[in-house]
């Protein structure tokens, strides 16, 4: 299995607007994408995953399911993430098919430590820096990356979150981490994907190789 250096996290007004993000996204050359849906019931939600899947699928892309590991297996999504506040990683393994991935999401060092005791198969840090959206949580900045990145002992994928443009890409892998996930940059101008792709490097020779026992 393929971890991917950009992950599209879908954004949109509607559940409806968020496939059409997905399907912009797809036809920008993403190379994996998150349908990342809140505050809808697990019936809309399936079909939105149903139809995100249909539209992956057609353009060989990665689908990744937030939080709701059940349909995640229900739509043969690549994987699910896990915000913090969802069911341990640990319980929703037996749960989902063997070469289905798990990522979780950490805020610090000792969130990363937590996750990787839990076999997750990649870990998404953040925020780089602070916005309104999650002000409540402290910026690591670069610095932060790069202290996190050399105390964790792993080989793990790191992928950076929070307000990430194409100016922060080359900074951020030098601190150590493997990739990144972005909403707003790429949500405002899907031509970016491939800037992005082009600064991580993302064909397939270059993205990170995990094994999975």
């Amino acid at each position: 299995m393929i971890i991917s250096k950009l992950h599209y996290i879908s954004q949109g007004n509607t559940p409806e607007a968020h496939l059409e993000n997905i399907q912009k996204a797809c036809t920008s050359g993403a190379e994996l994408v998150q349908l990342h849906l809140t505050d809808v019931s697990d019936a809309k939600y399936l079909e939105i995953a149903k139809a995100a899947r249909e539209i992956t699928f057609h353009f060989q892309t990665r689908l990744i399911i937030n939080s709701n590991y059940k349909i995640a297996k229900e739509v043969k999504a690549e994987g699910v993430h896990l915000e913090k506040s969802d069911i341990c990683p640990t319980a929703v393994r037996p749960a989902l098919y063997t070469w289905q991935i798990i990522g979780g999401t950490a805020n610090n060092l000792e969130d990363c430590e937590v996750l990787l005791a839990k076999d997750i198969d990649y870990i998404k840090l953040g925020p780089l820096r602070s916005s309104t959206k999650n002000s409540s949580t402290k910026a690591l900045s670069l610095d932060g990356y790069a202290s996190i990145s050399n105390a964790l002992i792993t080989e793990k994928p790191i992928i950076g979150f929070g307000d990430i443009t194409t100016d922060d890409v080359t900074d951020i892998l030098e601190t150590g981490l493997s990739g990144i996930a972005v909403s707003d940059a790429i949500t405002e101008n899907f031509d970016s994907i491939k800037t992005f792709n082009q600064l991580l490097k993302a064909s397939a020779t270059g993205e990170i190789r995990h094994t999975f026992e």
